[in-house]
Order: structure tokens, then C-alpha cells, then sequence
């Protein structure tokens, strides 16, 4: 048989005060009269004793749970994403709250489900979270209170976190400028369904915007543009080894994401060639294999930890405007440096 609950009568006994004061001081209203010393006896009494609040009647009276729900469609079990969780259990904690976590796997019977399991729990506020950056419909269900998007926007014009695409664009392009690049930069993974369609990519049009108006502002314009169905390795080793048959072949290339990337170091490598004493690779994302690549990839990042903790704080604190973007900060590695043959001399990174 377990031991008797320690309730906030015995506190009060404890410190020698009467209930409703000690009440007071733990839930920290202002307005009481006590002196500094009874309000460490409080505290005192309540940690000898074990004391735990009764969350259950404080909900009742404040209409708060210090509960959040999370719910993703493949965030949860995505490792390259995990950090959209870690930034908001983090964020959570410090504001002592708690967060359920629940993914969909993209099945709509059990989302309806779990966000109905959800919302009978009394949450505080839901983060409708996706893996890819997107438009998406929103469940009505969840509608009925504060709800954040996070990675993602809504025909409901929801409060929503995203990361800065179209500056990491700019970043990209700028990057190449910097260190010399002017007349033969090429870019891999166009792709007309993300570019157009919002609900697949946000993403993809706003690279695109960023690059493009930073080197049309430097006078510069792409050698080309290589079109890819997917942004998958093997589809940025066919567009680079298609490049390298060019008559004029690219001093740099800013590839769409990083497994587009990998396949072009593959087919760089095929093809003799050195990164970056022949050819500079940029890319985004920061997936974790272009730590790994030789040379080390330099790519614009996506920041899931930062934009997981900015979805909290907008939940719980609703001043910032939206969307609010999270800027993607360029992992400066060795991918990148000046043409071959050019005098130029290249910035220190």
C-alpha cells in the first residue's frame, strides 16, 4: 500500500501558516503580506514533504494545463528533423510545460483519432507540425484553440514558423560572389512541381527567388539551369555529369539540396575533377551527410531546433507576427573557393 499523498494542508501545518497563504506563495500570486522568512518556510516544508501540486484541480481553476501538443506527419520518426522536437521539448521545459507528441504517418483516420485523444487531454495549444516545407490543410478539429505551424502555412493564414528559404538563396549566391565566381555559375534541381505546386515545396520557389535576384543585382546571370524529377543523389549525379558535357563547363554549381550535392561530388570525382580547385559545390539543408563528405560540404542550414522553440514561444505567447521566419545559417566547410586559375583572392571563412 503506497504512502498517503502529501496535500497542501500539511504544507500549511508544516510552515505554521494557514492554507490559503501558503497557497499563495507556492502558486506565486502577488498581493500577499508574508515576510520573506514565512515564504522560505513554505518552500522548505513543501520540498521536506514531497509536495506535488494537484495539476488536475489547478486546471480547473486556471483553465491551464501547462500541457502542448505536438502532432507531425513523419517529424517524429525523421532523424533529419528530429531537432524540430528537441528545440520544442527544450523551449517547453524552460516554460514548464509538457508536450504530447503524436505522428500521423500521413493516415487521416488516425490523425482524426489522436488529435481527438489530443484535445480530451485539455491541452493548452497545438504545433501542427511537417517535414517538408508546405502548404497544408489544417484539421478543424484543432482549430478551437491557439494553434502554431511549424515548417509549414495554411489557407487559414494560422500563425506559422518557417525557415528563411529565399535569404538562404540570397546567402548562397552571395557566397559564390564573394569568392570570385561571375559568368559560369550553375545551378541543378530545378523542378517545376515544387517550384508551383505549395502544397509540396514552399521551398524550392523561394531558393530560387533569393538566388536569382542576388546575382541579377550583380549583373550576373546563370550558365544554366539543369531540371531534375526528384532531389535525390542519383538525379544530381546525371545533371552533373550532363553539365561536364557542356562545351563551356561551370566554375561553381549551387545545387537545389545536399543529396543533390552528394551525386555531384560522385560525378565530379567520376570525372577527375577536384572540389573546389575545379568546381565549387554550395547546397542547402545541412543534412548530416555533408559533414561527411570530402571535401565538407558548405550548405545553407536548416535551423529545426530554433524554429521548434520559436512554434512554442509564438504558441504560448502569440506577440510575434507571422510567419516568423528562422534564418538558415551557412555552414561555411571547404566546397567553396575561388575559380580555377582566377587571381582572385577569396575572403577567409
Amino acid at each position: 500500500m503506497g504512502r498517503n499523498r502529501v496535500t497542501l494542508a500539511d504544507v500549511a501545518k508544516r510552515a505554521g501558516l494557514s492554507k490559503t497563504a501558503a497557497s499563495m506563495v507556492l502558486n506565486g500570486r502577488e498581493g500577499t503580506r508574508l515576510s520573506a522568512e514565512a515564504h522560505q518556510r513554505v518552500f522548505a516544508a513543501a520540498e521536506e514533504l514531497g509536495y506535488r501540486p494537484n495539476v488536475a484541480a489547478r486546471s480547473l481553476r486556471t483553465r491551464k494545463t501547462a500541457t502542448i501538443a505536438f502532432v507531425s506527419d513523419i517529424v517524429a520518426t525523421t532523424r533529419f528533423a528530429g531537432g524540430l522536437i528537441r528545440g520544442a521539448l527544450d523551449a517547453a521545459r524552460e516554460r514548464d510545460h509538457v508536450l504530447l507528441i503524436t505522428e500521423t504517418q500521413g493516415d487521416a483516420a488516425f490523425e482524426q483519432y489522436a488529435i481527438e485523444a489530443i484535445l480530451d487531454r485539455q491541452v493548452d495549444g497545438v504545433i501542427y507540425a511537417a517535414m517538408a516545407t508546405r502548404r497544408l490543410a489544417v484539421p478543424p478539429a484543432i482549430l478551437s484553440g491557439p494553434v502554431v505551424l511549424l515548417n509549414a502555412t495554411s489557407a487559414e493564414k494560422l500563425p506559422c514558423v518557417l525557415p528563411d528559404d529565399e535569404r538562404a538563396g540570397v546567402t548562397v549566391a552571395e557566397t559564390l560572389l564573394g569568392h570570385g565566381h561571375r559568368d559560369r555559375i550553375a545551378l541543378i534541381g530545378r523542378n517545376r512541381q515544387k517550384e508551383r505546386d505549395p502544397e509540396i515545396s514552399l521551398a524550392a520557389e523561394a531558393r530560387l527567388r533569393g538566388i536569382r535576384a542576388t546575382l541579377a543585382a550583380a549583373g550576373v546571370k546563370l550558365l544554366s539551369e539543369t531540371f531534375c524529377p526528384e532531389w535525390l543523389p542519383e538525379h544530381g549525379y546525371t545533371a552533373t555529369r550532363a553539365l561536364l558535357g557542356r562545351p563551356e563547363r561551370p566554375t561553381a554549381i549551387i545545387c537545389m539540396n545536399d543529396r543533390l550535392a552528394f551525386g555531384a561530388y560522385q560525378a565530379l570525382g567520376e570525372a577527375g575533377l577536384t572540389i573546389p580547385n575545379d568546381i565549387s559545390v554550395i547546397s542547402f539543408d545541412d543534412d548530416p551527410t555533408a559533414s561527411w563528405l570530402r571535401p565538407r560540404l558548405s550548405t545553407a542550414a536548416l535551423p529545426h531546433e530554433q524554429m521548434g522553440r520559436r512554434a512554442v514561444e509564438l504558441l504560448l505567447d502569440g506577440e510575434a507576427e507571422s510567419p516568423s521566419f528562422v534564418p538558415m545559417p551557412l555552414r561555411r566547410r571547404r566546397s567553396v573557393g575561388p575559380p580555377a586559375g582566377s587571381p582572385w583572392v577569396a575572403p577567409h571563412d
